[in-house]
């Protein structure tokens, strides 16, 4: 009959959720993988199991995140954004991981640089909720961070869910060296290595030797025997010289420049 047809679908599928909520709690990816397809089906084509599936989904972004796949990632948000803001007035039917799950995607948007779409997923969300929920402020406050340069702040504010490591591991502190690099450019001819190394948050110089290596060839990391080596920086151009304004100065107009254009485009 079809309500034990309805049952068993039911039952079946919160296996699959409570399976999948294991393979998060153990980092077991290839697992959770292989159960995801399930769980889109009946997203997709029982809308009396959209709920239930919508927790398998969220398990599957965080397993994508595990790995490294934003793009399946993304493709897990896309069904789901959706659902949360058809759904935003029935508490019965909101996840437990919604505010995660957004906050991930905020966050992903903001090291991607899509401040736009940034913008306008704040605009769609309750603003209380955004100032209150941890897992909604914590993007927001670092976009606010790094418009104005607050650096130190970003690299010791305490993510909300271990799941955000990935977005600061990969891409936020990227993000912050390469923008203290450019300024150090702009404004000096030349540091002692250790002083670099402190500006860019490295806790040593090897790691900042890599750095230089990889992303900064043009740098010039001059050995001085009896004293300490020195990082030179390849000539710039611009119409603003170090000489004109304060370095400091310079770096926080620099970055404040820069942040605004992006939002302007």
């Amino acid at each position: 009959s079809p309500y034990y047809h309805h049952h068993y679908i039911m039952s079946s599928l919160n296996d699959i959720v409570s399976q999948l909520e294991t393979c998060v709690t153990n980092q077991d990816v290839d697992s959770g993988k292989s159960l995801l397809p399930q769980v889109k089906v009946s997203f997709l084509t029982a809308p009396e199991h959209t709920a239930l599936a919508a927790q398998g989904l969220e398990c599957g972004a965080l397993l994508t995140l595990m790995e490294g796949d934003l793009e399946a990632f993304s493709r897990l948000v896309a069904l789901l954004l959706p659902y949360y803001h058809n759904n935003q007035g029935a508490s019965s039917t909101t996840t437990a991981k919604q505010h995660l799950i957004v906050g991930l995607h905020l966050m992903q948007l903001l090291v991607e640089h899509r401040l736009s779409e940034f913008h306008a997923l704040l605009e769609i969300l309750n603003e209380k909720l955004v100032s209150t929920e941890a897992c909604l402020s914590y993007p927001v406050g670092l976009e606010r961070q790094l418009m104005v340069g607050l650096y130190d702040e970003i690299m010791s504010t305490p993510i909300p869910h271990a799941s955000y490591q990935f977005f600061v591991n990969h891409y936020l502190e990227q993000t912050v060296r390469d923008n203290i690099a450019d300024g150090m450019e702009v404004s000096y001819q030349e540091l002692t290595v250790s002083e670099a190394a402190q500006r860019m948050k490295f806790a040593t110089l090897p790691e900042l030797q890599s750095y230089v290596q990889e992303h900064r060839p043009d740098w010039i990391w001059m050995e001085n025997p009896g004293s300490e080596a020195v990082l030179s920086f390849a000539p710039v151009d611009t119409t603003v010289t170090a000489a004109d304004i304060g370095a400091d100065d310079w770096i926080q107009q620099s970055l404040q420049y820069a942040t605004e254009m992006e939002r302007i485009v």
